[in-house]
This record gives structure tokens, C-alpha cells and sequence, in this order.
């Protein structure tokens, strides 16, 4: 018997489907209320889930807003505390180096002073003093009996030809007298000359000093804040951040670019000392090689720039013996410098393949009489390589700077992601959970226009019995039944 047997009630199809669509609906017109409260507390749970699940991403997104501030603080004070650390070495620096200068100089500086104060006074213009015997001279053209006197003009003019020549004696010595005092003058200039460089020696290592200060500083204000945790520290810190991301992750994509050129380089040269045929985990050896000597030149230019205090990736390296960190120092550019030697020539062998290539290629063809030429040109593309084999290493030493930075970038870049999508989730969530809040009416008003006849019926009893009570109503005006009502 099958299902359909089952619901034939009546012979008739027609009638069987009419008797179980009001069975149907006057079940649910029975089970009305208690749909409803089933749909309403349904919506309510789903609701108050969404409620409490966006509650919760809410407070995640407050602990990960905290811990990237946390962690943005923590890095904005060990570069600030670098760069502080950095200013003061260079300001010890230029002390120990100008400033240990300054007792020499001070000592320089007085003699110069000294020997122009001494000339100074040497050069002083002193006049002449007058010739003792003018007093006699006088006392005599005093005498009354001189005026008409033979001998007493005689003594006079002798007197006066006495003083044209001492005059003039005199005025020859004021004159080499002056001469010598402009030439001390004239060698007063070489000390002024000496004098004004020292000082503006002086000056430079003044103002070079106050600069740093100045940047020391504003480095200080910036430790303040950040030491504060101050909201505009973390806005400054987070820009600066976001900034290192980008302008690191070019830098790396310019490495990599430069990384697989290597690759390229030294892969082909590769196959003759390891093999091109043998294969691991799917890729050829001579690949696996030449990728391991490069991964091998970026730890070692990683292991240099640590040894060199560059970096600060790994403290360990840090914080060894100066004696130790030098050796290491050493060590890690020899082995950098013995890689960059052995790709010099892979680079080198890399051409001599691809003459020896190009040659098996014109006999495969079967061109007859065909003589490799040896081209006047061709050393150019062999240096080339074999520079280019050399010198990246190098190059990807450097890679250490921009991985760094990229490093402690991508963790808050990484928190600001999260931050984020856990915002967008907690909308969402709220959004769904006032979905379901209004979902559960227009549930229950799907629920009512299934059963739409009989609640029609009986809204229409409800309405005559409420007209004939009304009615009644006015008939008796008695005040128990206003009460009533």
C-alpha cells in the first residue's frame, strides 16, 4: 500500500485533498498560540546566540586592540631607545673626539692671543719728545739785549740750523718707527686669520652638539608619549608601521627578483658537478643546490649584519664578547666572500656551456664547414656574469634590513587585520541577530495566513457578538454593565 493510498480518504482525489486541507488548517488554527510562542522563543534563542556571540567577538576585538597597542608601544620603545642610544654614542663621539681638543686649543689660543696683544703694544704711536735745548733756545730769544745783537743772531741762526737738522733726524725715525709699527701690524693679520679658524672650529663643534641635543630631544618627547601610551604615540606608531610594511615588502620583492637571477645564474653550471638528471621529491638536484647556496649566502649575510649590530634579530649574537662577535664577524664574510667566488665561477662555466651548446646545436643541424668563431665581444658578457656572480651575494646581504623590519611590521599589520575582521564578524552578527529578532513576527504572520479562513471566521463571530453587546448595551443604560465593560 503506498502513500498515496494512505491519504485517499474518499474515492474521489479531489475531495480527499479538500478534507485534509481543512483537517490540516483547523490543526493549526488549534496549535495557533502555542506556534507562536514556539516560533517567538525559537527567534528569541537564535537572537540572544547572535547577541552573546557578537558580545564575545566584541571583547576579543578589545583584547586584540590591546595587545597591538601593546605590542605597537614595545617596539616604539626599543626603536626609540635604539635611536636615543644612537645619538648619544655619536654626541660621545664628537666630544671625546673635538671636545678632547679643547685644553691644546685653549693653550694655542692664548699664545696666539698673547703675541697679538705684544704686538699691539709694540705698535702703539708714540710721539716724538721735544729736544731738551728748546727750553734754551727759549730763555735766549727771551733776552731783552738780543734784538739788534750781531752774536745773538749768530747763536740763533746756529741754533736754527741745530734744530732743522735734529727735525729732520727726528722726523726719518718717527718715520721707520711708523714703518715698523704697520709691519707688526701686517703680521698681526696671519694670527687674526689663525685666531678666527680656531674659532669657527669651535663653533661648528658647538652647533654640531646643539643639533644632536635638539634631536636628542625630540627623540625624548617621543619616548615621553610613548612611555605615556598616549593616543597619539599609537596613532604615530601605527602610521609608521603600516609605512614600514609596504616599503619592506618592495625592498623583499626587489630581493627575491635579484635572488632568482642568481638562481638562474648558477643552476645551469649546477648540473655538471652534482648531476642533472637525479631527481628529489620531484625537482632536480642541481635546482635543490643551487637554491641551497643561496639560502646559505642569505644566512650567512644574516648572521654578518647581527655580528655587526645592524640587526637585532637574534639577541644572542647580540649580546657576545666584542672579541667574539669580531671573529664571527670575520668568519661569516669569508665563508660570504668564499660563495660569492664559487657563483663567479658557476657565472664563468655558465658560458662555456652555452658556447659548447650552441656548438652542438649548429652540428645537430648538419651545417657543414661551420666553425665556431670566437667573437671579440664575448668577454664583455662573460664579465658580466662573472661580476654579477660575485657581487650578489653581496647584495642580498642587505636583505637582513628590510626582512627585520618587515618582520616587526607584519605583526601589527597582522593585528589591525585581525582587528578588523573581528569587527566586520561582531556586524554581522548583530546583523543576523536582529534578522532573527524580526524574523519571528514575520514567522508567526506566515503561520497565520496559512490558517487565514478560520481566523476570518472568527474575527467575524468575534465582530457580531461584540455588535450585539453593544447593542444590548444601549438598550439598558444600567451602570453595572459600563462598569463591566
Amino acid at each position: 500500500m503506498s502513500v498515496s493510498d494512505i491519504l485517499m480518504i474518499t474515492p474521489n482525489p479531489v475531495l480527499s485533498g479538500i478534507i485534509w486541507f481543512v483537517v490540516i488548517t483547523l490543526v493549526l488554527y488549534l496549535a495557533r498560540v502555542h506556534a507562536h510562542q514556539v516560533i517567538i522563543a525559537f527567534t528569541r534563542v537564535l537572537q540572544n546566540a547572535m547577541r552573546l556571540s557578537a558580545r564575545s567577538v566584541m571583547l576579543a576585538e578589545k583584547i586584540l586592540i590591546q595587545r597591538n597597542q601593546e605590542v605597537l608601544l614595545n617596539q616604539g620603545r626599543e626603536a626609540s631607545e635604539r635611536i636615543i642610544e644612537r645619538e648619544f654614542e655619536r654626541v660621545d663621539n664628537t666630544v671625546r673626539r673635538d671636545l678632547a681638543e679643547y685644553p691644546a686649543l685653549h693653550r694655542q689660543l692664548s699664545e696666539e692671543i698673547n703675541k697679538i696683544d705684544e704686538d699691539y703694544k709694540n705698535s702703539i704711536d708714540v710721539p716724538p719728545e721735544p729736544p731738551g735745548w728748546c727750553k734754551a733756545v727759549e730763555a735766549v730769544a727771551k733776552i731783552p739785549s738780543a734784538k739788534g745783537d750781531p752774536m745773538v743772531s749768530n747763536v740763533l741762526e746756529d741754533i736754527h740750523q741745530s734744530l732743522i737738522k735734529a727735525n729732520t733726524r727726528a722726523t726719518e725715525e718717527y718715520r721707520k718707527a711708523s714703518h715698523q709699527r704697520h709691519q707688526l701690524l701686517n703680521n698681526m693679520m696671519p694670527q687674526w686669520r689663525k685666531v678666527r679658524q680656531l674659532l669657527q672650529h669651535v663653533d661648528k663643534n658647538i652647533n654640531s652638539l646643539l643639533q644632536r641635543s635638539t634631536t636628542i630631544d625630540r627623540h625624548m618627547e617621543e619616548y615621553e608619549g610613548i612611555l605615556s601610551q598616549t593616543d597619539r604615540a599609537v596613532r604615530t606608531l601605527s602610521s609608521s608601521s603600516l609605512t614600514q610594511f609596504f616599503i619592506s615588502a618592495f625592498v623583499l620583492a626587489i630581493a627575491v627578483g635579484g635572488a632568482v637571477i642568481n638562481f638562474h645564474l648558477i643552476a645551469r653550471p649546477m648540473s655538471e658537478m652534482v648531476g642533472g638528471t637525479s631527481m628529489i621529491m620531484g625537482m632536480k638536484l642541481n635546482n635543490i643546490a643551487a637554491m641551497v647556496i643561496i639560502l646559505v649566502e642569505l644566512a650567512m649575510g644574516l648572521f654578518l649584519m647581527e655580528s655587526m649590530r645592524i640587526t637585532r634579530m637574534f639577541p644572542v649574537i647580540g649580546s657576545l664578547n666584542d672579541k667574539v662577535r669580531v671573529r664571527m664577524v670575520w668568519t661569516f664574510f669569508s665563508i660570504l666572500l668564499f660563495l660569492a667566488c664559487i657563483e663567479a665561477g658557476l657565472a664563468f662555466m655558465r658560458e662555456l656551456l652555452m658556447e659548447e651548446d650552441a656548438a652542438t646545436r649548429a652540428i645537430l643541424r648538419g651545417e657543414e664547414g661551420v666553425q665556431v668563431v670566437q667573437s671579440s665581444y664575448l668577454w664583455i658578457t662573460t664579465a658580466a656574469q662573472m661580476g654579477m656572480g660575485f657581487v650578489l651575494p653581496f647584495a642580498l646581504m642587505f636583505v637582513a634590513i628590510p626582512l627585520e623590519t618587515f618582520v616587526h611590521s607584519l605583526r601589527t599589520v597582522v593585528g589591525v587585520v585581525g582587528v578588523a575582521m573581528l569587527r566586520a564578524l561582531s556586524w554581522l552578527l548583530r546583523l543576523l541577530g536582529n534578522m532573527f529578532r524580526f524574523s519571528g513576527a514575520a514567522l508567526v504572520n506566515a503561520y497565520d495566513l496559512l490558517i487565514i479562513v478560520p481566523l476570518w471566521i472568527e474575527r467575524l463571530f468575534k465582530g457580531r457578538g461584540s455588535t450585539a453587546t453593544v447593542g444590548d448595551g444601549d438598550k439598558d443604560d444600567s451602570v453595572p454593565y459600563r462598569g463591566a465593560a
